[in-house]
């Protein structure tokens, strides 16, 4: 690990001062991702700024029936609220299947949203990765590809988006609330996470001296709330493909009110058109829906194998709600 230098913000003005100041500085609140990548030397900031004790820990009811949620809060308070639990299952769910027990009481709401890729050439400094060392290419583009991205991809970059949290929030239309020196302003989370193009490195919308505050949630939505995560091993692994949706069920038949899908992409993928369009069954309902998602899908030989199981992890999750509702 290279030296580096650690600064504990008193106020979130100052953390926003040190980090407009320093362009190479980094915000530190959990580490869960960061410290091992600075372990790695995949990362180098030569400034940290801590922002833990600036209280930013609470989860409360705003107006309008929104829940405001601090960027601080840990995944494990986060995902046994009883309001969130409650209201907003696919949240609670979704952050279960993610990571280990140990990991979630200490990591982030903002860092889970800021947690960068597991893509294996990504971690393999001795590949090339645009994401990485821009301009460098991309090795995974003809290697072991089993795992990654098959949308919005690039010929700069296939990595995903490892987060659980991200696309449950994503399915919630969630916002993300930013304060910076000019004032707090509100990013909806379909536009906070980038997609490759040519510039893989720049990976969220956040500028200079930008700091995340809270992620705020609409009035709740009702109806069945599923988050069906396939992996490669029970525990502790990111998603192949997972699915965080909302559902009508009414006896055999299920309608899509809210979809997103991980595992597929460099951002949590939803695309609106794929939901509320009338009831049916599970796999008439999947069947019509992943058509319209998978559009235009661009897959490897090595992971052209998740065009099928998107559709089939939909189509169990839309089970899943059909279950939880008898």
């Amino acid at each position: 690990m290279k030296p580096f230098t650690y600064h504990r913000a008193t106020s979130l003005q100052h953390a926003v001062a040190m980090l407009a100041a320093r362009p190479d500085a980094r915000i530190i609140a959990g580490g869960t991702n960061l410290l091992d990548l600075m372990k790695l030397q995949i990362e180098a900031p030569q400034h940290l700024v801590d922002i833990n004790g600036l209280g930013l820990d609470t989860i409360v009811n705003v107006e309008d029936g929104r829940l405001r949620i601090g960027a601080m809060v840990r995944n494990t308070d986060l995902a046994a609220n009883e309001t969130v639990r409650r209201q907003y299952g696919v949240l609670t769910r979704a952050i279960v299947a993610g990571a280990s027990g140990q990991i979630r009481n200490r990591a982030t709401t903002a860092g889970n949203l800021m947690q960068r890729t597991r893509c294996p050439y990504f971690y393999g400094t001795a590949m090339a990765c645009n994401k990485r060392e821009p301009g460098s290419g991309c090795d995974a583009l003809n290697g072991i590809s089993g795992n990654l991205a098959i949308l919005g991809t690039s010929d700069a970059c296939i990595a995903t988006h490892p987060s659980d949290m991200a696309v449950a929030m994503r399915a919630l239309d969630a916002e993300v609330r930013v304060l910076r020196a000019e004032g707090e302003y509100s990013i909806p989370i379909a536009d906070f996470h980038r997609l490759p193009g040519e510039t893989p490195h720049i990976e969220t919308v956040l500028r200079n001296g930008e700091v995340i505050t809270a992620i705020e949630l609409p009035a709740p939505l009702g109806g069945a709330h599923v988050y069906r995560k396939v992996r490669e091993r029970a525990s502790y692994a990111f998603a192949t493909v997972s699915v965080a949706l909302v559902a009508r069920v009414d006896g055999a038949s299920v309608a899509i009110e809210r979809l997103a899908f991980g595992g597929l992409a460099a951002k949590p993928w939803r695309v609106e058109a794929a939901e509320r369009r009338g009831s049916g069954t599970p796999e008439e309902i999947a069947r019509d829906a992943a058509a319209i998602i998978l559009e235009g899908a661009r897959a490897t030989d090595r992971n052209r194998y998740k065009i099928a199981l998107a559709q089939r992890t939909l189509h169990a999750a839309l089970i899943d709600a059909q279950e939880q509702s008898l």
